[in-house]
C-alpha cells in the first residue's frame, strides 16, 4: 500500500493555483518565508490587517510535512479566525478526547481533555499534516492575494538581504531594535530556475528547523548556533494501517514511555480512516549515547515489546512513509540572554520551528507556530520593536515551555515515571490536575508550587 492511497483526498492531492510570480525587484509591506502553519498564520493576519504580503513556500503543493500530526486545542481559535476550522471539520480526521500515557512498567493513565472543549469541537484533532497544511495554505493564499499580495510556490530563498542590499546584517548598538529594510533572493523553479529579488521593511522566517532566515540571522549575523543538541529532538514516523485499538474516528492519542526507548518516547496517533501515525522521538544529545538509531528502536518496539507486538500483528506499514526530522524545542537555555533563543532582529521575526518553539514534552509545534505567527503579525502591524516581540513571545509561551521542559526531564527517569503513572492511574485528583495542566495556563502555574504538587501526589 502506498502513502498516497492510505492518506488521500482530492482536496489535498490537487495542485493549488497561486498566480504569477511577481516582477523581479518588487517591494511589499512584509515578506513571509515558509507556508506551513507559522508562515500561513503570519501572512494571513498581516493580509487581514491590510498589508501587501509576499508569501514564499519552498515546496509545491501537494506536499507532505513530517510531523506527529496532532493539532491541539490551542490551535483551533486561530484555525477558526483564519477561515479553516469549518473546512477541516468537513474532512476526514481523528477527534482527540484524551491522552493515554504508559510507564516503562506498563502502568497506564488516561488524561481526559476538558468535556466542554470536546463538546464544542475544540479539544483537538489528529490528521495528516499534508491535509491540514493544504487546507490552511489554500485559504491563506486566497486572503493574501485578495489583499494585493503575491504567493510563490517552489521558491527557494538563496540569500537574505538587509538595508545595504547585501547578505548579513550589522547588529549595531541597539541589540536588534533597529528597523531596517529587508529582502530575499529567491530561486523559483528548481535548480535551473530563475532568480528574483524582493524587498520589504519586514521579513518573517517561518521555514521550519532549517529556515534560511533563521540561519542568516543567528549564524551569519550574530554568530549564534542555530542547533543545540540538548534542546533539539530527533523524530521518526511511519504510517500504519490495521493497528489494534486504533479503529475509531474519535478517542485518545497515545504516548508510551517504553523502557527500551527511554529517555525518548513512542507514540500512536490515529489520524483517520484506520491510519495511525506511529513514531518515536528523543533529544539529540541523548540519542548520541544510543547504539541503535530511531528507526531500529521503533522496529524493535513494534515487533518485540509485550504491549505492542500483538497490536501490530496484523498491521501493515504504509510503504514509503518512514521519515525522520528534527524538532527545535522551546526549552529554556541556561545562561541564555534571550529565551528560548534569539527570535527577532533588524526587521526580522522568527516564528514556529524557526524560532525553536516546539513543546519539549509533547513535541507538538503547530499550536505555538500559529500563536507566534499571529503575534509577529500584530507586532508588525502595530510597528513595535523586534525586542518587544522577543519579550512578548516568551512572556506568552515561556511558563508553559518551562513546565514542559521539567516534565521532559522527569520522563528520563524510569523509576519516577513508574511511580508517577502508577499513582496517577489510581488517583482521580492527579488525573484532574493533568487535565487542568493541559487546558489552563493558570493551572499550569501550580507546577511552580512544591506544596501543591506534594499535596496532590501524596494525599
Amino acid at each position: 500500500m502506498s502513502e498516497a492511497s492510505a492518506v488521500k483526498s482530492a482536496a489535498w492531492d490537487s495542485p493549488i493555483d497561486t498566480g504569477k510570480v511577481p516582477d523581479n525587484g518588487a517591494s511589499f509591506d512584509s515578506i513571509v518565508v515558509g507556508g506551513g502553519p507559522g508562515g500561513a498564520s503570519a501572512a494571513g493576519y498581516l493580509a487581514m490587517g491590510g498589508q501587501r504580503v509576499l508569501l514564499i513556500e519552498k515546496s509545491v503543493w501537494p506536499r507532505d510535512k513530517i510531523c506527529g500530526d496532532a493539532v491541539g486545542g490551542k490551535s483551533l481559535s486561530y484555525v477558526k479566525s483564519l477561515g479553516v476550522k469549518e473546512h477541516l471539520e468537513q474532512t476526514a480526521h481523528f477527534r482527540v478526547t484524551g491522552i493515554m500515557f504508559s510507564s516503562p512498567k506498563g502502568h497506564e493513565v488516561r488524561v481526559a481533555l476538558p468535556e466542554e472543549d470536546v463538546a464544542r469541537l475544540e479539544a483537538g484533532y489528529a490528521l495528516p499534516r499534508k491535509q491540514f497544511d493544504t487546507l490552511l495554505f489554500r485559504e491563506v493564499q486566497d486572503t493574501v492575494r485578495a489583499a494585493g499580495g503575491s504567493v510563490i510556490q517552489g521558491g527557494e530563498v538563496r540569500q537574505v538581504l538587509y538595508d545595504d542590499g547585501k547578505g548579513g546584517a550589522d547588529p549595531g548598538p541597539h541589540s536588534g531594535d533597529a528597523r531596517h529594510g529587508a529582502g530575499v533572493v529567491v530561486r523559483v523553479g528548481g535548480r535551473g530556475g530563475e532568480e528574483f529579488t524582493f524587498h520589504a521593511p519586514n521579513l518573517i522566517g517561518a521555514g521550519g528547523y532549517r529556515c534560511p532566515v533563521a540561519k542568516s540571522m543567528l549564524e551569519e549575523t550574530y554568530d549564534e548556533p542555530m542547533i543545540d543538541r540538548a534542546h533539539y529532538c530527533a523524530g521518526y514516523r511511519e504510517y500504519w494501517t490495521g493497528v489494534k485499538g486504533c479503529e475509531s474516528q474519535i478517542g485518545d492519542i497515545e504516548i508510551h514511555f517504553v523502557d527500551s526507548v527511554l529517555p525518548g518516547y513512542f507514540w500512536l496517533f490515529p489520524v483517520s480512516e484506520g491510519v495511525v501515525n506511529v513514531g518515536i522521538g528523543m533529544v539529540m544529545a541523548e540519542m548520541d549515547k544510543q547504539k541503535m538509531k530511531l528507526k531500529a528502536l521503533q522496529s524493535d518496539v513494534i515487533m518485540n515489546h509485550k504491549l505492542f507486538k500483538d497490536r501490530f500483528a496484523d498491521a501493515t506499514m504504509v510503504k514509503g512513509s518512514g521519515k525522520g526530522w528534527q524538532l527545535p524545542f522551546g526549552s529554556p537555555r541556561k545562561k541564555g540572554e534571550m529565551q528560548p533563543r534569539r527570535s527577532a532582529s533588524n526587521g526580522v521575526f522568527l516564528v514556529g520551528d524557526a524560532a525553536s518553539l516546539v513543546d519539549p514534552f509533547s513535541g507538538e509545534g503547530v499550536g505555538n507556530a500559529l500563536v507566534s505567527g499571529e503575534m509577529a503579525a500584530q507586532h508588525i502591524l502595530q510597528k513595535k520593536k523586534p525586542s518587544e516581540y522577543q519579550q512578548a513571545l516568551w512572556e506568552m509561551l515561556g511558563p508553559e515551555l518551562t513546565n514542559s521542559y521539567r516534565m521532559q526531564r522527569m520522563s528520563r527517569k524510569a523509576w519516577l515515571l513508574n511511580w508517577f503513572v502508577k499513582k496517577a492511574s489510581k488517583k482521580p485528583a492527579i488525573q484532574e490536575m493533568m487535565t487542568e495542566m493541559i487546558a489552563s495556563k493558570e493551572a499550569q502555574e501550580n507546577l511552580h508550587s512544591p506544596w501543591f504538587m506534594f499535596k496532590t501526589l501524596m494525599f
